[in-house]
């Protein structure tokens, strides 16, 4: 077998063909997945359509392009110096990738990388075109190739559906962390019907969070959210009274850590009434990009000690805890509903979860 077929996007705001290309072969440090599944996010479109004029300073890879952000296989071929994979393992794909030159590189922080780049969607500055080049390989192929220090290993009790989803869990974990967020404490989740926001809430409760306040507009969805786990879920219905108040009324004295999952069309107001309601010493954690700007006064900020705190993606090691989390049947995904589409029903995919997508549908693509 020398070709395979790949969705691949000719033009921007025009949709995937589906071509024959040539079979990827992995370089030294690579290995070469044949990918089982790769997740669909809502934001691709967007992406696709939009970033050239919307943020011309993000560069997308060269086109013809093959996009796909959360791919999961299993490793068919290593190259000559990987080490520790072998031809059958079950791995993720974590998608970013830095120049692996730089001092941040070089101790684990591939996201503060200036060249720092999502394999099959954008990247973050003028080296990403460089590692486009190198890997121009993605979800929406049959194949592809990434670095071995890319991978993370997946339990064989975690699937491959829940394991297109890591992308979103896994960027919930790393802000939780962030959040230093610990047993016996309070947490926020704001926008907690979307995908980042049920990942965190989901992953709040495995931290050991004996409080967790989930603010949405969706009712339903936080009915869904409380019926996990009761006794430590409490829904907060964002339009029915000062978001703050019922914060502080559900938790006296405010909680300790927030995450904010809002995406950028939601209103920045929300959150600045959210961080209101944040105890003394204690963190809000950004994941989701509301859009901005948002006011922080100084001064009680300095005298309460709170801290923001922005974070992007996860890395390749939390990314194996988080598998390992999964995998020892910490977190309840029972609630993601599988919606499967094969690789030719991309445009598809893309369009359905537009319009049918919330934060406990599972959209992915299926290889094979």
């Amino acid at each position: 077998m020398t070709t395979m077929t790949a969705a691949r996007l000719h033009e921007i705001g025009g949709k995937f063909s589906f071509d024959q290309v040539a079979l990827p072969q992995p370089g030294p440090h690579d290995v070469l997945v044949k990918v089982a599944t790769c997740g669909v996010i809502p934001n691709l479109l967007n992406v696709t359509r939009h970033f050239p004029e919307w943020y011309p300073f993000l560069p997308l890879p060269h086109l013809p392009a093959i996009f796909g952000l959360d791919a999961a296989g299993t490793v068919t071929a290593v190259g000559e110096a990987v080490r520790g994979f072998s031809v059958g393992d079950r791995v993720y794909v974590n998608p970013g990738l830095g120049c692996g030159q730089c001092r941040f590189c070089r101790q684990g922080e591939a996201a503060r990388c200036d060249a720092y780049t999502f394999m099959g969607y954008f990247g973050f500055g003028a080296g990403s075109s460089e590692l486009f080049r190198q890997y121009p390989y993605a979800g929406y192929g049959e194949y592809l190739t990434a670095p071995a220090n890319n991978l993370v290993r997946l339990p064989d009790s975690l699937s491959f559906a829940h394991a297109a989803r890591l992308g979103y869990l896994g960027t919930a974990y790393a802000g939780l962390k962030k959040a230093a967020l610990g047993p016996g404490q309070s947490l926020l989740v704001l926008g907690a019907s979307g995908i980042l926001g049920v990942g965190a809430a989901l992953l709040g409760l495995a931290f050991g969070a004996t409080r967790v306040l989930v603010a949405a507009r969706d009712e339903a969805a936080l009915e869904k959210l409380r019926q996990v786990d009761p006794a430590r879920v409490v829904p907060i219905h964002i339009g029915s009274g000062d978001l703050r108040e019922q914060i502080l009324a559900a938790q006296p004295g405010g909680v300790d850590a927030m995450i904010d999952t809002l995406g950028a069309k939601a209103p920045a107001q929300l959150s600045v009434d959210s961080m209101q309601a944040v105890t003394r010493g204690g963190r809000i954690v950004q994941v989701g990009g509301v859009a901005g700007p948002i006011p922080i006064d100084p001064h009680p900020f300095m005298c309460a000690q709170l801290q923001y705190i922005g974070s992007l993606w996860f890395s390749v090691e939390e990314g194996e805890e988080l598998s390992r989390l999964l995998g020892g049947g910490l977190v309840d995904l029972s609630l993601l509903q599988s919606r499967a589409y094969p690789l030719e029903r991309l445009n598809e995919a893309l369009e359905d979860i537009q319009t049918q997508g919330d934060g406990f549908s599972n959209f992915h693509i299926v290889h094979g």
